[in-house]
Protein backbone atom coordinates (compact mmCIF):
# COMPACT_ATOMS: atom_id res chain seq x y z
CA UNK A 1 0.00 0.00 0.00
CA UNK A 2 1.67 3.47 -0.61
CA UNK A 3 2.09 5.77 1.73
CA UNK A 4 0.70 9.37 1.76
CA UNK A 5 3.00 11.87 2.58
CA UNK A 6 0.38 14.51 4.21
CA UNK A 7 -3.01 15.02 5.31
CA UNK A 8 -4.36 16.64 1.95
CA UNK A 9 -6.04 19.80 1.50
CA UNK A 10 -8.01 19.11 -1.52
CA UNK A 11 -10.99 16.68 -2.48
CA UNK A 12 -9.47 13.62 -1.95
CA UNK A 13 -9.47 10.22 -4.20
CA UNK A 14 -11.46 8.66 -1.84
CA UNK A 15 -14.59 11.11 -2.09
CA UNK A 16 -14.84 10.87 -6.21
CA UNK A 17 -14.33 6.92 -5.30
CA UNK A 18 -17.61 7.39 -3.32
CA UNK A 19 -19.13 9.36 -6.28
CA UNK A 20 -20.69 6.30 -7.74
CA UNK A 21 -21.32 4.14 -5.23
CA UNK A 22 -25.04 4.26 -4.04
CA UNK A 23 -26.40 1.16 -5.54
CA UNK A 24 -23.70 -0.96 -3.68
CA UNK A 25 -24.53 0.97 -0.62
CA UNK A 26 -28.03 0.18 -0.80
CA UNK A 27 -27.51 -3.50 -1.37
CA UNK A 28 -25.27 -3.60 1.84
CA UNK A 29 -28.03 -1.71 4.11
CA UNK A 30 -30.73 -3.71 2.05
CA UNK A 31 -29.13 -7.16 3.73
CA UNK A 32 -28.01 -5.45 6.93
CA UNK A 33 -31.45 -4.04 7.61
CA UNK A 34 -33.23 -7.66 6.80
CA UNK A 35 -31.03 -9.22 9.33
CA UNK A 36 -32.47 -9.08 12.73
CA UNK A 37 -30.20 -7.51 15.21
CA UNK A 38 -32.22 -6.85 18.54
CA UNK A 39 -29.55 -5.78 21.26
CA UNK A 40 -30.10 -8.88 23.80
CA UNK A 41 -30.13 -11.40 21.05
CA UNK A 42 -26.31 -12.43 20.45
CA UNK A 43 -27.03 -14.85 18.10
CA UNK A 44 -28.68 -12.51 15.69
CA UNK A 45 -26.25 -9.01 16.23
CA UNK A 46 -23.66 -11.68 15.17
CA UNK A 47 -25.17 -12.35 12.05
CA UNK A 48 -25.56 -8.91 11.30
CA UNK A 49 -21.81 -8.81 12.09
CA UNK A 50 -21.35 -11.32 9.43
CA UNK A 51 -22.93 -9.62 6.76
CA UNK A 52 -20.68 -6.92 7.49
CA UNK A 53 -17.17 -9.51 7.98
CA UNK A 54 -18.26 -10.61 4.27
CA UNK A 55 -18.32 -7.00 2.54
CA UNK A 56 -14.78 -5.99 4.53
CA UNK A 57 -13.73 -9.50 2.85
CA UNK A 58 -14.54 -8.37 -0.73
CA UNK A 59 -12.76 -5.50 -0.02
CA UNK A 60 -9.66 -7.20 1.07
CA UNK A 61 -9.89 -4.95 4.71
CA UNK A 62 -8.73 -6.78 8.04
CA UNK A 63 -11.37 -7.52 10.42
CA UNK A 64 -11.03 -9.05 13.83
CA UNK A 65 -13.01 -9.99 16.29
CA UNK A 66 -13.34 -9.74 20.17
CA UNK A 67 -16.10 -12.08 21.26
CA UNK A 68 -18.64 -10.89 24.20
CA UNK A 69 -20.50 -13.51 25.88
CA UNK A 70 -23.67 -12.42 26.39
CA UNK A 71 -23.90 -9.47 23.87
CA UNK A 72 -22.60 -10.00 20.02
CA UNK A 73 -19.40 -9.93 19.46
CA UNK A 74 -17.14 -6.53 18.65
CA UNK A 75 -15.70 -6.16 15.20
CA UNK A 76 -12.84 -3.87 14.17
CA UNK A 77 -12.10 -3.19 10.81
CA UNK A 78 -8.62 -1.72 9.98
CA UNK A 79 -7.11 -0.13 6.94
CA UNK A 80 -3.47 -0.01 8.13
CA UNK A 81 -0.87 2.73 7.89
CA UNK A 82 2.86 1.02 9.08
CA UNK A 83 4.92 4.31 7.61
CA UNK A 84 1.54 6.89 9.49
CA UNK A 85 2.73 10.19 10.36
CA UNK A 86 0.38 9.96 13.21
CA UNK A 87 -0.08 6.36 14.71
CA UNK A 88 -2.83 7.30 16.42
CA UNK A 89 -6.33 5.92 14.41
CA UNK A 90 -8.83 7.33 13.33
CA UNK A 91 -11.91 5.92 15.21
CA UNK A 92 -15.37 5.45 13.25
CA UNK A 93 -17.62 4.17 15.58
CA UNK A 94 -21.16 2.26 14.53
CA UNK A 95 -23.46 0.00 16.27
CA UNK A 96 -25.77 -2.58 14.56
CA UNK A 97 -28.01 -3.54 17.46
CA UNK A 98 -31.29 -2.26 17.10
CA UNK A 99 -34.38 -1.98 19.05
CA UNK A 100 -36.96 -4.38 17.20
CA UNK A 101 -38.04 -7.47 18.03
CA UNK A 102 -36.67 -10.94 16.40
CA UNK A 103 -38.73 -10.95 13.55
CA UNK A 104 -38.93 -7.41 12.74
CA UNK A 105 -37.15 -7.96 9.80
CA UNK A 106 -39.67 -10.41 8.34
CA UNK A 107 -42.68 -8.06 8.87
CA UNK A 108 -40.96 -5.00 8.08
CA UNK A 109 -38.30 -5.88 5.42
CA UNK A 110 -36.37 -2.73 3.41
CA UNK A 111 -38.20 -1.05 1.24
CA UNK A 112 -37.43 1.88 -1.03
CA UNK A 113 -40.59 4.44 -1.66
CA UNK A 114 -40.22 7.71 -3.67
CA UNK A 115 -36.63 8.32 -2.42
CA UNK A 116 -37.12 6.55 1.43
CA UNK A 117 -35.87 3.51 2.44
CA UNK A 118 -37.28 1.92 5.28
CA UNK A 119 -36.85 -0.99 7.60
CA UNK A 120 -35.77 -1.68 11.26
CA UNK A 121 -32.86 0.09 12.45
CA UNK A 122 -32.33 1.48 8.65
CA UNK A 123 -31.73 5.11 9.73
CA UNK A 124 -30.28 4.05 13.57
CA UNK A 125 -27.74 2.73 12.55
CA UNK A 126 -27.57 0.82 10.29
CA UNK A 127 -27.19 3.29 7.77
CA UNK A 128 -24.36 5.00 9.53
CA UNK A 129 -22.39 1.16 8.96
CA UNK A 130 -22.48 1.08 5.48
CA UNK A 131 -21.37 4.86 5.35
CA UNK A 132 -18.21 3.74 7.77
CA UNK A 133 -17.66 0.67 5.75
CA UNK A 134 -17.39 2.61 2.05
CA UNK A 135 -15.47 4.99 3.77
CA UNK A 136 -12.76 2.33 4.74
CA UNK A 137 -12.91 0.74 1.59
CA UNK A 138 -12.63 3.88 -0.43
CA UNK A 139 -9.08 4.78 1.13
CA UNK A 140 -7.85 1.11 1.29
CA UNK A 141 -8.92 1.34 -2.44
CA UNK A 142 -7.02 4.24 -2.82
CA UNK A 143 -4.27 3.57 -0.88
CA UNK A 144 -4.87 4.60 2.73
CA UNK A 145 -4.39 7.70 4.60
CA UNK A 146 -1.61 8.65 6.43
CA UNK A 147 -2.84 7.72 10.01
CA UNK A 148 -4.23 4.00 10.47
CA UNK A 149 -7.99 4.03 10.22
CA UNK A 150 -10.32 1.60 12.68
CA UNK A 151 -13.99 0.96 12.35
CA UNK A 152 -15.49 0.04 15.47
CA UNK A 153 -18.56 -2.02 15.34
CA UNK A 154 -20.69 -2.41 18.49
CA UNK A 155 -23.49 -4.57 19.43
CA UNK A 156 -25.71 -3.03 22.57
CA UNK A 157 -25.85 0.85 22.08
CA UNK A 158 -29.61 0.20 22.60
CA UNK A 159 -29.62 -0.96 25.80
CA UNK A 160 -26.60 1.83 27.02
CA UNK A 161 -23.47 -0.56 26.02
CA UNK A 162 -23.23 -2.70 29.02
CA UNK A 163 -20.43 -5.21 27.52
CA UNK A 164 -19.36 -2.24 24.68
CA UNK A 165 -18.63 0.64 26.79
CA UNK A 166 -15.14 -0.88 28.26
CA UNK A 167 -13.83 -1.39 24.39
CA UNK A 168 -15.02 1.75 23.27
CA UNK A 169 -13.57 3.56 26.42
CA UNK A 170 -10.57 1.98 25.11
CA UNK A 171 -10.07 2.45 21.70
CA UNK A 172 -10.88 6.50 22.19
CA UNK A 173 -8.02 6.98 23.93
CA UNK A 174 -5.80 5.46 21.77
CA UNK A 175 -7.83 7.48 19.00
CA UNK A 176 -6.60 10.79 16.92
CA UNK A 177 -10.23 11.69 17.02
CA UNK A 178 -13.86 9.43 17.07
CA UNK A 179 -16.91 10.04 14.15
CA UNK A 180 -19.72 8.08 15.00
CA UNK A 181 -22.36 7.88 12.32
CA UNK A 182 -25.49 7.90 14.04
CA UNK A 183 -27.86 8.62 12.02
CA UNK A 184 -27.95 12.97 10.79
CA UNK A 185 -30.86 14.94 12.10
CA UNK A 186 -34.01 15.46 10.15
CA UNK A 187 -32.84 18.95 9.20
CA UNK A 188 -29.76 17.39 8.08
CA UNK A 189 -27.61 18.66 10.20
CA UNK A 190 -24.90 16.81 12.46
CA UNK A 191 -25.16 16.27 16.03
CA UNK A 192 -22.89 19.23 17.98
CA UNK A 193 -23.93 17.88 21.52
CA UNK A 194 -25.60 15.14 23.60
CA UNK A 195 -27.15 14.82 27.55
CA UNK A 196 -25.89 11.98 29.44
CA UNK A 197 -28.62 9.86 30.33
CA UNK A 198 -28.75 7.34 33.73
CA UNK A 199 -31.66 4.89 33.42
CA UNK A 200 -32.53 3.55 37.28
CA UNK A 201 -34.76 0.97 39.09
CA UNK A 202 -36.10 1.84 42.11
CA UNK A 203 -38.58 -0.39 44.73
CA UNK A 204 -40.50 0.37 47.44
CA UNK A 205 -41.52 -1.64 50.57
CA UNK A 206 -44.67 -1.32 52.99
CA UNK A 207 -46.72 -4.27 54.69
CA UNK A 208 -49.86 -5.76 53.38
CA UNK A 209 -52.81 -5.80 54.95
CA UNK A 210 -56.57 -6.46 54.22
CA UNK A 211 -57.80 -3.71 52.80
CA UNK A 212 -61.30 -3.49 54.51
CA UNK A 213 -60.69 -5.52 57.86
CA UNK A 214 -57.46 -4.40 58.41
CA UNK A 215 -56.46 -1.51 56.98
CA UNK A 216 -54.59 0.60 59.38
CA UNK A 217 -52.41 -2.34 59.85
CA UNK A 218 -50.95 -1.85 56.53
CA UNK A 219 -48.20 0.72 55.09
CA UNK A 220 -48.33 1.41 51.24
CA UNK A 221 -45.82 1.07 49.07
CA UNK A 222 -48.36 2.36 46.07
CA UNK A 223 -48.82 5.48 48.12
CA UNK A 224 -45.09 5.98 49.15
CA UNK A 225 -44.38 5.36 45.44
CA UNK A 226 -46.91 8.70 44.25
CA UNK A 227 -45.20 10.78 47.08
CA UNK A 228 -41.31 9.93 45.01
CA UNK A 229 -42.67 10.45 42.04
CA UNK A 230 -43.89 13.09 42.55
CA UNK A 231 -40.38 14.75 44.04
CA UNK A 232 -38.74 13.23 41.21
CA UNK A 233 -41.07 14.89 38.97
CA UNK A 234 -39.80 18.38 40.95
CA UNK A 235 -36.15 18.04 40.03
CA UNK A 236 -36.80 18.70 36.32
CA UNK A 237 -34.84 21.90 35.50
CA UNK A 238 -35.99 22.59 31.86
CA UNK A 239 -33.53 25.65 31.43
CA UNK A 240 -30.54 24.12 32.88
CA UNK A 241 -31.27 21.33 30.74
CA UNK A 242 -31.95 18.27 33.55
CA UNK A 243 -34.99 15.98 33.65
CA UNK A 244 -36.49 13.64 35.77
CA UNK A 245 -38.83 10.94 34.23
CA UNK A 246 -40.38 8.08 35.97
CA UNK A 247 -41.62 5.77 32.63
CA UNK A 248 -42.75 2.61 34.29
CA UNK A 249 -44.55 1.99 37.51
CA UNK A 250 -45.91 -1.78 38.81
CA UNK A 251 -47.29 -2.20 42.44
CA UNK A 252 -49.59 -4.17 44.53
CA UNK A 253 -51.15 -7.56 45.14
CA UNK A 254 -55.02 -7.44 44.42
CA UNK A 255 -57.26 -4.28 44.47
CA UNK A 256 -58.79 -5.04 48.59
CA UNK A 257 -54.85 -5.08 49.42
CA UNK A 258 -52.42 -2.89 50.99
CA UNK A 259 -49.60 -3.14 48.38
CA UNK A 260 -46.39 -4.15 50.01
CA UNK A 261 -44.11 -3.73 46.93
CA UNK A 262 -43.85 -1.21 44.19
CA UNK A 263 -41.42 -0.48 41.56
CA UNK A 264 -40.32 2.48 39.15
CA UNK A 265 -37.83 3.10 36.36
CA UNK A 266 -36.52 6.85 36.18
CA UNK A 267 -35.21 8.33 33.31
CA UNK A 268 -32.23 11.07 33.99
CA UNK A 269 -31.15 13.56 31.20
CA UNK A 270 -27.93 15.63 31.99
CA UNK A 271 -26.07 18.24 29.76
CA UNK A 272 -23.35 18.64 31.79
CA UNK A 273 -21.42 15.77 33.59
CA UNK A 274 -20.92 17.92 36.32
CA UNK A 275 -24.61 17.63 37.02
CA UNK A 276 -24.87 13.76 37.04
CA UNK A 277 -23.94 13.66 40.44
CA UNK A 278 -25.76 16.37 42.00
CA UNK A 279 -29.30 15.03 39.91
CA UNK A 280 -28.24 11.29 41.61
CA UNK A 281 -27.66 12.63 45.37
CA UNK A 282 -31.03 14.56 45.12
CA UNK A 283 -32.77 11.08 44.05
CA UNK A 284 -31.32 9.51 46.66
CA UNK A 285 -32.57 11.30 49.25
CA UNK A 286 -36.08 11.13 47.86
CA UNK A 287 -35.45 7.39 48.11
CA UNK A 288 -33.94 7.45 52.07
CA UNK A 289 -37.23 9.81 52.60
CA UNK A 290 -40.12 7.97 54.29
CA UNK A 291 -43.02 9.13 52.38
CA UNK A 292 -45.53 6.85 54.59
CA UNK A 293 -44.63 5.53 58.05
CA UNK A 294 -43.34 2.12 58.05
CA UNK A 295 -42.12 2.16 54.02
CA UNK A 296 -38.49 2.21 52.84
CA UNK A 297 -37.02 2.18 49.23
CA UNK A 298 -33.35 1.12 47.28
CA UNK A 299 -32.74 2.04 43.95
CA UNK A 300 -29.71 0.99 41.15
CA UNK A 301 -28.52 2.30 38.25
CA UNK A 302 -29.85 -0.08 35.60
CA UNK A 303 -27.58 1.71 32.79
CA UNK A 304 -26.32 5.16 31.92
CA UNK A 305 -24.57 7.10 28.91
CA UNK A 306 -22.38 10.11 28.94
CA UNK A 307 -22.72 13.41 27.47
CA UNK A 308 -21.13 14.81 24.55
CA UNK A 309 -19.76 18.36 25.92
CA UNK A 310 -17.78 20.09 23.15
CA UNK A 311 -14.30 21.07 23.44
CA UNK A 312 -12.00 24.05 21.93
CA UNK A 313 -11.07 20.62 19.80
CA UNK A 314 -14.33 19.18 18.53
CA UNK A 315 -15.40 22.57 17.68
CA UNK A 316 -12.31 23.15 15.33
CA UNK A 317 -13.70 19.59 14.55
CA UNK A 318 -16.80 20.28 13.61
CA UNK A 319 -16.06 23.30 11.63
CA UNK A 320 -13.81 21.28 9.37
CA UNK A 321 -16.06 19.01 8.76
CA UNK A 322 -18.98 21.69 7.96
CA UNK A 323 -16.51 23.62 5.92
CA UNK A 324 -15.70 20.40 3.84
CA UNK A 325 -19.09 19.69 3.53
CA UNK A 326 -19.91 22.93 2.31
CA UNK A 327 -17.80 22.42 -0.37
CA UNK A 328 -19.31 19.45 -1.24
CA UNK A 329 -22.67 21.33 -2.19
CA UNK A 330 -24.15 20.52 1.72
CA UNK A 331 -24.86 23.42 4.04
CA UNK A 332 -25.64 21.87 7.31
CA UNK A 333 -24.68 22.98 10.43
CA UNK A 334 -24.52 21.22 14.01
CA UNK A 335 -27.26 20.65 16.43
CA UNK A 336 -28.29 19.74 19.74
CA UNK A 337 -29.70 16.55 20.97
CA UNK A 338 -31.11 15.30 24.20
CA UNK A 339 -31.14 11.62 22.99
CA UNK A 340 -28.04 9.66 23.95
CA UNK A 341 -25.19 7.40 22.20
CA UNK A 342 -21.98 6.11 22.43
CA UNK A 343 -20.33 8.90 21.33
CA UNK A 344 -20.61 10.29 24.89
CA UNK A 345 -18.18 7.81 26.04
CA UNK A 346 -15.50 8.23 23.15
CA UNK A 347 -15.42 12.13 24.25
CA UNK A 348 -15.22 11.30 28.22
CA UNK A 349 -11.66 10.08 27.37
CA UNK A 350 -10.87 13.44 26.19
CA UNK A 351 -11.11 12.44 22.51
CA UNK A 352 -12.14 14.91 20.30
CA UNK A 353 -15.38 13.51 18.91
CA UNK A 354 -18.37 14.43 16.39
CA UNK A 355 -21.53 12.38 15.80
CA UNK A 356 -24.49 12.40 13.89
CA UNK A 357 -22.29 11.77 10.90
CA UNK A 358 -24.57 8.90 9.06
CA UNK A 359 -27.49 8.91 6.32
CA UNK A 360 -30.15 11.47 6.89
CA UNK A 361 -32.92 9.68 8.49
CA UNK A 362 -35.60 9.99 11.53
CA UNK A 363 -38.65 8.80 13.57
CA UNK A 364 -36.01 6.18 14.85
CA UNK A 365 -37.03 3.41 17.27
CA UNK A 366 -41.06 3.18 15.40
CA UNK A 367 -42.24 1.72 12.62
CA UNK A 368 -42.38 4.86 10.48
CA UNK A 369 -38.62 5.32 10.58
CA UNK A 370 -36.85 6.63 7.37
CA UNK A 371 -33.78 7.26 5.66
CA UNK A 372 -33.33 9.24 2.39
CA UNK A 373 -31.26 7.34 0.21
CA UNK A 374 -29.76 10.23 -1.76
CA UNK A 375 -28.27 11.22 1.52
CA UNK A 376 -25.86 7.81 1.67
CA UNK A 377 -23.37 9.16 -0.80
CA UNK A 378 -22.74 13.08 0.14
CA UNK A 379 -22.47 11.79 4.05
CA UNK A 380 -20.01 9.29 3.32
CA UNK A 381 -17.67 11.74 1.11
CA UNK A 382 -18.13 14.34 3.75
CA UNK A 383 -16.67 11.88 6.15
CA UNK A 384 -14.34 11.11 3.95
CA UNK A 385 -13.52 14.37 3.13
CA UNK A 386 -13.37 15.35 6.96
CA UNK A 387 -10.62 12.49 7.16
CA UNK A 388 -8.62 13.71 4.12
CA UNK A 389 -8.47 17.00 5.93
CA UNK A 390 -7.39 16.33 9.30
CA UNK A 391 -4.20 17.99 9.24
CA UNK A 392 -5.88 21.20 8.89
CA UNK A 393 -7.57 21.37 12.46
CA UNK A 394 -4.13 20.27 13.64
CA UNK A 395 -5.97 17.18 15.33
Amino acid sequence: MPTLPTDQGSTSKAVAWLQSRQADMLRLLEELVNTDSSSRDKAAVDRAGDVLRRFFATQGIAIEVEPQHAFGDVLRACVPQPDANDSRPILLMGHRDTVFPPGEAARRPFRIDKGMAYGPGVADMKAGLVVNAFVLAAFHAMGGHPSPLVALITSDEEIASPACRPVIEREARSARVALNSEPGRASGNIVSGRKGGVFMRFEVFGRPAHSGANFADGRSAIGALAHKILKLHALTDLARGTTVNVGLVSGGQSVNTVAAHATGEIDLRYVRLADRQAALDAIGAIMNAEDEPGTSARFEIAGEFLPLEQTPESQRLMRLYLDGAAELGMAIDGEFTGGCADSGFAAAQGTPTLCGLGGVGGKAHTPDEYLDIETLVPRAQALAQLITRLGEAAL
